[in-house]
């Protein structure tokens, strides 16, 4: 049913997204505060590293043949074994297709959204064509984290109905490039708003079935990024009502639009994103973590004289009930199947949602001893996603750990050596210079930051 429109708050979040988009073309005119510059390096590093290791999916390799297959000039590289290099649009898609493939991309904290994987597909991509240096894609990746998190605390879901990576792709794809090609206000406005009328509703359960479309929602936002600023260049794009009318009107979302416009440059979104290291959905990882510590309490034989696991999760933990996923996205997305694989392999990385999990006889009838329960009492943020998993073993016996909130935020983030030592698992093996380029591009080495960022590919990449 259409929401009725609140002609009062759409002006004012018109009002806003103008103020929103003229505090961007200026901000990419000043520079960067040091901070900032190194949580966007650090977003840089992370989601390349998962890029590179959902490379070798099936599905990824089976869609990069079809990629292959279009012809067209060489411009961008697709990061995989090969480094194939591709069209534009045909390396920002496939870049977009693994990004949150292995669910080991970062994330935004203070509401659902992952904006490194929505902007930097398509980023990454016109840089290497059209001769941006390593510090424009710093800057222009800060800026649009910053644009494409405000966004999602200004249109909040009441309920998880369309999932994340549909509704805010295109916003951050956009931003990206028209921060990249310097485009002045009025452009910046059409070319935003413009992404913003063509984002899709990517239903969020697709995520919980396992349906694998769900992963190239933001192929799609990069795609229509860079057309929506093409376009905007032409004369066409959206209006400033465009958000409202998107994300209230069709979508049914509430408005804040004081989240679009408030102490911009003062609070940056990128300070409030997270890392992960556990290769599933967030909601999951404060039950993986009480996990791991009945592990390190009972010691590794404990596991197998399990009877049953209790769980005590948060709302949004509790939507994840699959318990036969059929694909390894709707493992990533099963509290059951975590909370069973982490029991059975002491892990919750790549290991716990392989492939092989799916059939795995251990893991399959744990999944089905598996209970949910409502949290209580919920704390306020930041402990509003905690977990307390109990396991009941054989003998009667029943052992508790909790986890108030899982690290990687930005109120206990992980160290910079043990996000480094995740590259390295994620990319060493593919392209062994990678992890070294960007940890000088991390630390800021200005030789680095004034190359082209093709040289700074083609030196992770091994050319």
């Amino acid at each position: 049913m259409k929401a009725a429109v609140d002609w009062a708050l759409r002006a004012a979040t018109a009002q806003a997204f103008e103020a929103l988009c003229a505090w961007a073309v200026q901000a990419r005119a000043t520079p960067l505060p040091e901070p900032i510059r190194r949580r966007a390096a650090l977003v840089l590093m992370d989601d390349l590293g998962a890029i590179v290791a959902a490379s070798t999916e099936p599905e990824i390799v089976a869609a990069r043949r079809y990629a292959a297959s279009a012809g067209g000039t060489p411009q961008a590289t697709i990061f995989a074994k090969g480094a194939v290099r591709a069209p534009i649009a045909e390396a920002a898609t496939m870049n977009g297709m693994a990004v949150a493939w292995a669910e080991l991309d970062e994330g935004y904290r203070l509401a659902p959204c992952h904006a490194g994987a929505y902007i930097l597909p398509a980023l990454l991509a016109a840089a290497e064509a059209e001769g941006a240096t390593v510090d424009d894609v710093i800057h222009c990746l800060a800026i649009a984290y910053d644009i494409t998190g405000r966004f999602a605390r200004a249109f909040p879901f009441a309920t998880m109905t369309v999932h994340p990576h549909a509704a805010f792709a295109t916003v951050g794809a956009a931003a990206g490039i028209a921060l990249l090609r310097k485009l002045d206000r009025a452009a910046f406005s059409r070319a935003l708003s413009g992404a913003t009328s063509m984002t899709p509703a990517g239903p969020y359960a697709h995520a919980i079935d396992g349906a694998l479309i769900r992963n190239a929602w933001s192929a799609a936002g990069a795609w229509i990024g860079l057309q929506s600023v093409d376009w905007a260049l032409s004369g066409i794009g959206g209006i400033p009502e465009t958000a409202y009318d998107m994300f209230v009107t069709c979508l049914g979302t509430d408005a804040r639009p004081q989240e679009l416009h408030d102490r911009l440059g003062d609070i940056w979104a990128i300070e409030d994103g997270y890392h992960k290291i556990f290769a599933c959905c967030q909601y999951a990882h404060s039950a993986l973590e009480a996990s791991l510590a009945l592990h390190q309490r009972l010691g590794p034989e404990a596991s197998r004289h399990i009877e049953r696991i209790v769980v005590e999760t948060h709302p949004r933990g509790l939507t994840l009930t699959g318990v036969d996923p059929a694909t390894v996205l709707a493992a990533k997305f099963s509290m059951p199947h975590a909370l069973a694989a982490v029991a059975v392999r002491k892990t919750g990385g790549k290991d716990a949602f392989a492939n092989d999990t799916l059939s795995d006889p251990a893991i399959a009838a744990l999944r089905h001893k598996v209970d949910l329960k409502p949290y209580e009492p919920l704390a306020p943020w930041p402990n509003d996603r905690p977990g307390r998993v109990t396991w009941v073993m054989k003998d009667g016996a029943s052992h508790t750990a909790e986890c108030a909130n899982a690290r990687g935020g930005a109120d206990q983030p992980f160290d910079e050596i043990t996000l480094l030592e995740k590259l390295q698992d994620n990319c060493a093996a593919i392209f062994p210079m990678m992890p070294d380029t960007l940890r000088l591009i991390l630390a800021g080495d200005p030789e680095i930051g004034k190359k082209p960022w093709r040289d700074a590919v083609a030196q992770m990449v091994g050319e």
